[in-house]
């Protein structure tokens, strides 16, 4: 019994490591949102470029997550594990520091770097260190627990420091965090068994850039046209990196996306959904937070606060969404799930110039925190169903890469229409709101694609397998 215990607090601080490393990479993804004013004026950047201090870190993030996870496998995914704390926290000071808005940009995307190479890291352990079943469901459960609150908590705590210090100062946090975790790790991660083979940084590459330059000419075209040459050249380039990714990763021996886990379709269905479902999400923070300090008014601490409803629901539930799937099973939950987000994100896009936040904002924000605690852990268990131990790194960097790919693209889709939406001529605050309730009804748009697919590829193989 006392190995049992010994074993059980070991599994615990395993997974409570894991469970921090990863709530610090997604804190820094949403930290800077309710800074985002104060970037804008300081650092002049305009309504639609705004985007690029979120999308430089989710881009790299998405783009180098493959070879991330890839160089999990190969190098040792402890070892891994400790060079993204260290990449992570030395680019979080350069964050800190910037002095204008490249620097910013740049930094960012070092970020995305180092996240890239933690956040597969992270669960491949915690898919290597916990047996599939029960042990793994409550372990996903966390992990994706800490996906959802730590997006809300970076709001409150940004504003926070916005409004006392400078949106500067929360990057500042993780490097206490940083430190600790790598001794953490040292003392309680096992060395991990590598696998022999070889990167594949042609691929990394092409996706990697072919969607960098797919989001700029989104956004490039918010900012000329859709039919100007830089717009058209960028899209194509584009595409056709993308089609060469997709090339490369038949042709090589050892790729960081193996074609063979699109072969199931829930797998697929939840990659889809995950791409669709945080596009909305990225669009939801971004713009709620601008709506609440351009609009309503608040300072960055209030906009920070004005989360909690929605934060402290999704914590709620997301404790009791094991319990959920095991009684009602995981399609279930997941569409209920994608349901309340729905309807809270299409009430949230009517709000206008004299909204009552608490029944424009807060009620919303109460069904998208219902929503939100019930679609994570199902998303993620759904991405690794039946998948080998020897593609764990690679299907935990897909998982990842469908989750910040999605947030850049969706970002930028919803960042464009949004921007040409608006006359010109009108007051700076007529003009935020239209560029809100444009963005979240393209929000609401992206969530019902996400229903429509996670119907069709994960509830109805799920009734077929019953049947």
């Amino acid at each position: 019994m006392g190995a049992k215990v010994r074993s059980g607090l070991r599994q615990n601080a395993l997974l409570a490591i894991i469970c921090v490393s990863y709530f610090m990479v997604i804190l820094d993804n949403s930290i800077i949102f309710t800074g985002l004013p104060q970037i804008e004026t300081t650092m002049k950047f305009s309504p639609s470029m705004l985007a690029w201090v979120t999308n430089a870190y989710v881009l790299v993030f998405g783009g180098f997550l493959l070879l991330g996870a890839r160089a999990g496998d190969i190098l040792g995914r402890r070892r891994m594990f400790i060079i993204g704390l260290l990449l992570f926290g030395f680019a979080s000071v350069l964050v800190g520091v910037a002095p204008f808005s490249e620097w910013l940009i740049a930094a960012r995307a070092l970020q995305g770097l180092g996240a890239a190479i933690l956040a597969p890291s992270s669960l491949a352990l915690l898919t290597e260190h916990f047996e599939e079943g029960h042990e793994r469901s409550r372990a996903v459960a966390a992990y994706s627990a800490v996906a959802g609150i730590g997006a809300s908590a970076g709001l409150v705590i940004g504003g926070l420091l916005a409004d006392v210090v400078s949106w500067r100062a929360g990057f500042f946090l993780n490097i206490p965090i940083a430190a600790v975790m790598i001794v953490a790790a040292l003392r309680v991660i096992d060395v991990s068994p590598r696998q022999k083979g070889a990167f594949d940084f042609i691929g990394a590459l092409t996706a990697t850039t072919g969607m960098t330059a797919l989001v700029f000419g989104i956004i490039n075209a918010s900012e000329s046209s859709w039919t100007s040459t830089l717009t058209i050249t960028s899209l194509f380039v584009g595409i056709a990196l993308l089609i060469l990714f997709v090339l490369n990763e038949k042709r090589v021996k050892q790729p960081i996306m193996p074609l063979r886990l699109f072969a199931n379709t829930e797998r697929v269905g939840a990659y889809l959904t995950r791409f669709l479902f945080l596009g909305a999400m990225m669009g939801f923070f971004f713009f709620t937070t601008q709506y609440m300090q351009g609009v309503l008014g608040f300072n960055p601490l209030m906009a920070g606060l004005g989360f909690l409803p929605m934060s402290a629901v999704n914590f709620v539930v997301a404790l009791m969404v094991t319990k959920y799937v095991r009684r009602f099973g995981l399609a279930r939950v997941l569409v209920a799930g994608l349901i309340f987000t729905l309807a809270g994100m299409a009430w949230l896009s009517q709000v206008g110039a004299q909204s009552d936040y608490w029944l424009s904002v807060a009620l919303p924000m109460v069904l998208i925190g219902i929503g939100q605690g019930l679609a994570f852990a199902p998303m993620t268990s759904a991405g690794l169903a039946g998948v080998k131990n020897s593609d764990a790194g690679a299907a935990s960097g897909v998982i990842n890469t469908f989750h910040q790919i999605g947030s850049a693209f969706g970002l930028s889709v919803l960042v464009a229409l949004s921007v040409a939406s608006v006359q010109s001529g009108v007051s700076e605050q007529t003009a935020l709101l239209g560029r809100v309730n444009v963005a979240l009804l393209g929000s609401s748009l992206l969530l019902s694609l996400a229903l429509i697919v996670s119907v069709l590829f994960i509830a109805r193989k799920t009734m077929s397998a019953k049947s």
